[in-house]
């Protein structure tokens, strides 16, 4: 069976909204879009390389579909990820779209929650959810997510969409790989395990 793969930017205080640039995704007057790059550091760029090594596909909703689309089809071929990225099987979550055309891309019929369990009992690697908040939330309440690949910078932006909005499922983490990089970014690999104990000092 395959695994999905939750893989995402932070922020400290949890927001993943817009970090690769200032007109990413202004939704809801965010005003903090390209937070990421200052925060940056080689050794994040490496740990995120490695984890697209034994990819086959990357599983997207809607408007990550699109911004990856409007990019990586003419992005300079020198930088190693764009032959991965434009390569690469993509699979599109969306109510909306009804074509999909950059290269190597399915839009997903039906139910998404449907279609993702088919994808899971599928044959291949595992597949990456980029990005994609609400994708990734309704997978999490589906008990669909086989791990979470998590880069928490140092920096606290306030507002905006975080990947464990309110109403998450109370969920117990079983650590994979922690590390922290010279910048001070937190890498972290975490699989669900069950619900979460309680107990009292």
């Amino acid at each position: 069976m395959r695994e999905i793969i939750v893989c995402t930017f932070l922020t400290l205080d949890g927001v993943m909204q817009a970090p690769g640039g200032p007109d990413e995704d202004p939704q809801s007057g965010f005003e903090h879009g390209g937070w990421q790059k200052p925060v940056d550091d080689e050794e994040v760029g490496a740990a995120v390389s490695g984890w697209y090594e034994h990819s086959d596909a990357m599983l997207l909703g809607r408007r990550t579909y699109e911004i990856f689309a409007s990019y990586w089809p003419s992005a300079d071929p020198g930088n190693p990820f764009t032959d991965r990225m434009n390569s690469m099987r993509k699979y599109v979550a969306s109510r909306s779209l009804t074509s999909v055309e950059w290269q190597n891309s399915t839009l997903l019929e039906g139910d998404a929650v449907d279609a993702v369990r088919e994808l899971k009992a599928s044959d291949g690697g595992d597949i990456k959810v980029i990005g994609s908040g609400g994708l990734a939330q309704t997978l999490m309440r589906h008990g669909l997510v086989d791990e979470y690949r998590l880069t928490i910078h140092p920096v606290i932006i306030g507002t905006g969409k975080r990947l464990f909005a309110d109403g998450a499922v109370p969920t117990a983490l079983e650590p994979v790989s922690v590390s922290t990089t010279k910048g001070g970014t937190v890498v972290g690999v975490y699989r669900p395990n069950g619900k979460p104990g309680y107990d009292s000092y």
